[in-house]
């Protein structure tokens, strides 16, 4: 009877034909002679020898997973074997534990054989080799040897458990990691190290006080420092009166990072404003204050506007006020066609103050007229 593999394009050979070694091979997976250690040998021929997983998984019932991890498992098993593990350990393996030797393939072969050793001593399956292995791992990457712990399989997972415990603020999970910690130490130094955690563990430490956090919800609340140049009315009392001198003097701010921090000049003037879209556009925006053609309190006097003007806008369009020079005094105003005098820069923000009710007026709403 004619072997359907050898009519299947996965499993031709580099000869178009299949080998006798590649019969004997495929017949011992399939009839899982002798033991995984040889069925991991005979996948690993197969497939070096260009026969895809999923078709030798076709021929013998061995999944793909199942393959790499018996491969995987026979090359850690050779390693133990060439690093001197005993008859006991070796035997151990050689019935059953492919999935344990898998997890020891992130050693090397002196770990692998400790771990190996050490398994096959506490009799563990392969969900603690996982953590023994994972454990062997960490501790070799450590400078020093850690106060108390020694290099033997069992004081390193003791001390991947001490640390956890260390950290651990719940007790009832923090004493089950201590108990673990001391079921896997080997040396008398080790399970003492982790017995000095129970005395803390008795007095649990005060917890930290809740951080006062707060975050941002709406960019407004991130403000915007603009540098102050001064008045545009050179009679406005407690404000220094704009000249062209200090409008070109007058400093470029620019922030860092998502916080907008600014670096300020020690003696700049500066207002901060709500990170309003506006502002977060202007490139070099400068602030200046007026009394000039506002609005006015109730009590009549004249209100002082805040406004912000971007001097890297100065082309000038129709649908904008403008701050200008003319004949060496600074202006404000809005043209509808292009200005002969020199623009200083355009008006991208009015800002008026908050309306304060004066305390006469509040107390006369209230009053009745007999």
């Amino acid at each position: 009877m004619t072997d359907p593999l050898s009519n299947n394009s996965d499993f031709n050979s580099p000869t178009g034909e299949i080998s006798i070694d590649a019969e004997h091979l495929l017949l011992k997976l399939r009839q899982k002679q002798e033991n995984w250690i040889a069925w991991g040998d005979a996948c690993q021929k197969l497939q070096k020898s260009g026969y895809n997983s999923q078709a030798i998984f076709e021929a013998t019932g061995f999944e793909p997973i199942h393959q790499n991890q018996i491969i995987v498992a026979a090359q850690v098993y050779t390693s133990i074997v060439k690093a001197g593990a005993t008859a006991e350990v070796l035997d151990r393996f050689q019935r059953t534990g492919s999935d344990i030797l898998y997890e020891l393939r992130i050693l090397t072969q002196t770990e692998r054989l400790s771990a190996a050793e050490f398994i096959a001593a506490r009799g563990l399956d392969s969900t603690a080799a996982t953590e023994v292995a994972r454990a062997i791992k960490d501790f070799s990457r450590l400078g020093k040897l850690p106060e108390g712990f020694s290099r033997s399989a069992g004081d390193m997972v003791a001390y991947h458990y001490w640390k956890l415990a260390k950290q651990q603020t719940n007790l009832q999970e923090r004493s089950r990691l201590i108990v673990r910690g001391l079921m896997f130490a080997e040396t008398q130094t080790a399970k003492e190290q982790i017995e000095l955690i129970l005395g803390e563990t008795a007095t649990p430490q005060a917890k930290a006080p809740i951080l006062p956090l707060h975050r941002l919800e709406a960019e407004e609340e991130l403000p915007r420092l603009i540098p102050f140049a001064g008045s545009l009315d050179s009679s406005l009392a407690g404000y220094t009166p704009l000249t062209l001198e200090t409008w070109q003097q007058t400093p470029t701010f620019s922030t860092q990072g998502i916080f907008a921090i600014t670096q300020l000049p020690a003696t700049q003037p500066v207002v901060a404003l709500p990170g309003w879209a506006t502002l977060k556009k202007a490139i070099d925006p400068v602030a200046i204050v007026t009394q000039r053609d506002q609005t006015t309190t109730a009590s009549g006097k004249p209100e002082i506007n805040l406004m912000v003007i971007d001097r890297s806008q100065k082309e000038w369009n129709q649908y904008s006020h403008f701050l200008f020079l003319e004949e060496a005094e600074i202006l404000m105003g809005w043209f509808s066609e292009p200005p002969k005098q020199t623009i200083l820069g355009q008006l991208i923000l009015l800002l008026r103050p908050k309306i304060m009710i004066e305390r006469a007026a509040e107390t006369d709403s209230w009053e009745i007229e007999e």
